[in-house]
């Protein structure tokens, strides 16, 4: 059975929650070929492995662009038979806040992109507002840029699921039939 997907579907979760898991299993059963767009960068071993984590259990069937900072020429290039999966928006937010960007623009142009895409897009976010108040400046700068860009993101979806051990709960819309 394959899944229909909306426009636009943001999956939420907390660090190693399952979400890009989740959300790379509900593109796959879409039946259309398969688009990655991946935002994050590697500067440290540690992140290297993970990277090729993700990248050998998605397999060879995903056609990878790396977007760090732009991902609207992939999002506006995109054939109408496939299915995006642009992971993460947590680690999009850090590369403009690290390279200084002026976020309202940034986030202005990526909104209109996943808008104007032709394909269906799923948008992978990390949850940040369940925890304690962060120590430093650029920590709650951080915390509170996420929680807003992914206000703003659940507003503009047709779908929007949290996943929490891997398990997926819907906050809007509903779950297609023969989701994972």
């Amino acid at each position: 059975m394959t899944v229909t997907l909306p426009p636009l579907t943001l999956v939420l979760g907390g660090a190693a929650s399952g979400k890009s898991d989740y959300a790379e299993r509900l593109v796959a059963t879409t039946g259309r070929p398969l688009v990655y767009i991946a935002t994050a960068q590697s500067y440290d071993a540690e992140m290297s492995a993970k990277i090729e984590h993700h990248q050998t259990r998605r397999g060879p069937q995903w056609r990878t662009v790396e977007a760090p900072l732009d991902p609207a020429p992939a999002l506006g290039q995109a054939d109408p038979t496939q299915v995006i999966l642009l992971d993460c928006a947590t680690m999009w937010l850090s590369n403009h806040l690290l390279a200084g960007t002026k976020l309202p623009d940034a986030e202005g142009q990526l909104l209109r992109a996943l808008t104007n895409c032709p394909a269906p897009v799923v948008i992978v976010s990390n949850e940040v507002g369940a925890g304690i108040v962060p120590e430093n400046a650029l920590a709650r700068k951080f915390r509170q840029a996420q929680g807003e860009l992914n206000q703003r993101l659940a507003r503009q979806s047709d779908l929007v699921i949290t996943v929490m051990a891997g398990l997926p709960l819907c906050l809007k819309g509903s779950l297609p039939k023969g989701a994972p």
